[in-house]
Order: structure tokens, then sequence, then C-alpha cells
């Protein structure tokens, strides 16, 4: 107030009372309907009808290509040889050329089926979160319980990333199966903890209530030490002893054919840039809406359309995924693997360019205690979102490959 002396000021506050009628429980539906007054509906609304017109669309696109082109292919190639003896010295282009390496397993492949199972497991995670928001489990006048409940469904649900990690890594014929478990449970999870201790760290050094007390972090220590490491270790030795080989209708040649080179648009970079468009759009304006709830102070309780939005993104993301391996196998580049992968996951890369918009044009944070959390926290969870669309768009791609092998007749 001044300068050059101390002022002592009086702070006082007033409270009236007024008798209503409205339950206790449902005593926060008015702030509720601040978030959804008939404009923020209209736009909830119009998002989710541009997003199913879309995915209309590239459904169309797509059965209109499998229709002209795609089933003309598998025709061809499936005809029997006693039936057209020219077929016999044809020569083999295109992605029937590659039948014997499309199956051959990826590089890494013990990362890879880490990645597989740490992104499956996000992925039941954010179906649990969203099914308890829409039963009511997360009211907004009650502090944390978010939070609480997100940590601990993510122990919970460690089994699931063993799991599925082990039993593809067997799969692929991999033989230490312990390390593949020590990096699925480390691959997500030692970011996480090493950017939170970093994060809890700075928030300490300004003494804000945003750090998080020595009893939680006991709390949580012991949460991971005895509840999802053991699971992870259970899910592991269960999918270890329940693996099966892998189904391949190709047999895969002794030695892998050279990948041609390819124009720039079809490498991984501008692929991946191409891949996000329609999927990132999905979500675009929920993003606001999340942001504003997460990093300002807003109350988002609209479950019902966030369920639909992932939804339609997981289905954008699998047709696009699929899409997108089929021109590359047609460009006869056997190595689909990481790459579907990646393509499917690059709408974490992108979120993450929204964050950086959202800090400076959206925001009024600053100083280095606020960018810290915010561009710290939201690279965990854009890395978390990055696994579980790389595992939705490989598994698509792995089951249209299946598909598209199976059908045709191969020496």
């Amino acid at each position: 107030m001044t300068e050059d002396k101390e002022v002592d000021v009086r702070f006082t506050y007033s409270v009236s009372w007024k008798m209503t009628q409205q339950p206790f429980d449902k005593r926060m539906e008015k702030y509720d309907g601040y978030l959804i007054l008939q404009h923020h509906l209209s736009v909830h609304h119009h998002s989710i009808t541009f997003s199913s017109v879309a995915l209309l669309i590239l459904v169309i696109c797509i059965l209109t290509f499998y229709a002209l082109v795609l089933r003309k292919d598998i025709s061809k190639y499936s005809r029997d040889v006693e039936e057209s003896q020219a077929s016999e010295n044809q020569e083999e282009t295109g992605w029937k050329n590659i039948h014997g390496d499309v199956f051959r397993f990826p590089k890494h492949k013990s990362l890879f089926a880490a990645a597989l199972g740490s992104g499956t497991h996000l992925l039941v995670l954010i179906v649990s979160i969203l099914v308890l928001g829409l039963l009511g489990f997360f009211p907004p006048y009650v502090r944390g319980v978010f939070w609480n409940v997100l940590v601990i469904v993510y122990a919970v649900t460690s089994v699931v990333s063993g799991y599925i990690s082990v039993s593809f890594y067997s799969q692929l014929e991999g033989s230490n199966w312990m390390k593949n478990l020590l990096l699925t449970g480390g691959l997500f999870f030692v970011p996480l903890f090493l950017t939170f201790g970093f994060l809890n760290s700075v928030a300490i050094s300004y003494g804000t209530t945003a750090a998080l007390p020595l009893r939680g972090i006991v709390i949580f220590s012991v949460l991971w030490m005895f509840l999802a490491s053991p699971l992870l270790v259970l899910g592991g030795i269960i999918g270890k002893n329940r693996s099966s080989d892998f189904q391949a209708p190709c047999r895969t040649a002794k030695c892998p054919k050279e990948v041609p080179q390819l124009r720039w648009y079809m490498c991984v970079l501008p692929q991946m840039a191409l891949a996000r468009i329609l999927p990132f759009s999905v979500i675009y304006i929920q993003l606001y809406y999340i942001f504003a709830a997460v990093w300002g102070h807003r109350i988002y309780t609209l479950y019902s359309i966030l369920c639909v939005v992932f939804i339609l993104l997981l289905i954008m993301t699998a047709l696009v995924s699929v899409a997108l391996t089929y021109f590359q196998l047609a460009a006869e580049d056997h190595e689909w693997w990481w790459r579907s992968f990646f393509c499917g996951g690059s709408t974490g890369l992108f979120i993450y360019g929204y964050c950086i918009y959202y800090y400076f044009s959206r925001s009024d944070m600053s100083g280095f205690m606020q960018t810290s959390l915010f561009f710290g926290y939201m690279a965990c969870v854009c890395y978390g979102m990055f696994l579980v669309l790389g595992s939705v768009g490989f598994r698509a791609s792995l089951l249209f490959v299946r598909y598209l092998y199976a059908a045709i007749k191969c020496d």
C-alpha cells in the first residue's frame, strides 16, 4: 500500500443466510449450470456434430476405397493358378510383393512390447475414470477425490500393463521377459516420478500449497511398492504362462527385402503430421474446457460429452492409422510396426503444441514455478496420450494387416 512505512489493514467479510428447499447433495448444480449454459452446450454439440460428420466422411472414403481398389486387388491376388496361367508368371508388385516380410518382428521388440503394454494400461485407466465420472464419483465440492481415485486406479490396473507387455513380448519370441517387465514398469512411471520430484521440489522452495506434503509422498510410495509393483509382476506371470504363438497368415522369409527409397511425404515425420489432423480436430474444443478446469477456476462435469469425444478420438485414430499403413505397404515398405505406433500416438505431440498456445494466449500464468508446473505435468500427460493412441493405432493396423494377407494366397 505504501513504500515508506508499514500499514495495518483490517479485512472483514459478511455472510447472509437464505432458506432453500434444494437438497444438500444437489447444491452444486447451479455451478454446473454456469458451465452448461445454452452457449456452452451449443459449442459442445457443434463440436460433436463436426467430429461425427468428419468420422462419417472418413468411413465412407475408406469403404469406397475398399470396394473400388482393395477388394479388386484381393480378388486378383487370390485367383487360383489353375484358373489363370498368366498370373503364375506375373510379377508381384505392391503390398503383395512383401508378404514374406510384413510379419517380420520389429526392431527393439522389448521396447515395443513395453510401449504397447503401458499404452493399454493407460487406456484402461482413462476408460475407468470416464466410467466413474459418468456414475457421479467425482462431486465438484469434494477436494482431491479425483486425484486420489486416479492414483488408486492406476495402481490397481498395473496388472494390465504387465499382462499385455509380457504376453506380446513372448509372441515376438522374446527370451528375457523379466527385463521386459522392468522396462514396462518404468517406461511411463519413471519419467512421471522424475518430473514430479523436480516440480514438487520447486513448489516446496516457493512455499506454495501446490507442493505435496511428506505424508502424501509416503502414501503414494507405499501404494506403488505394495500394490502397483506386485500387480505388475502378477500380470507379467499370467501373460508369460498364457501367451500363445504369434498368428501370422504368411510365412516370413529368411532374408528381408530392402525397403525402397520413399518420397518425402511417405517418411515418418510427414506421416505423423498428416495422421493427426483429423483426430486432433475431434478434441480441440474439449481441450479448452479441460484446461480451464485443471489450470483455471472452472468446474468440469460434462463426462458424458467427454466420453463421446474420447470414443470418436479412438475410432478416428484407428481408421487413419489403417489408411496410412495400407499406403505404406503399397509402397513396399514392410517396416510398419513402429510407424503405425508413431502415427497413432502423434496426437499427443499436437496436444503439447496446443499447451504452448494455451499458455501464451489463453492463460494468465507467469513465473518459473507456474511455467514449470504447467509444461512439466502436461508433458507427462501428452506422453501418456502418445502411448495410448499409439497402442490403438498399432492394434487397428495389426488387425487390418492380418485380414489383408489372410485374404490372399501366398506361397
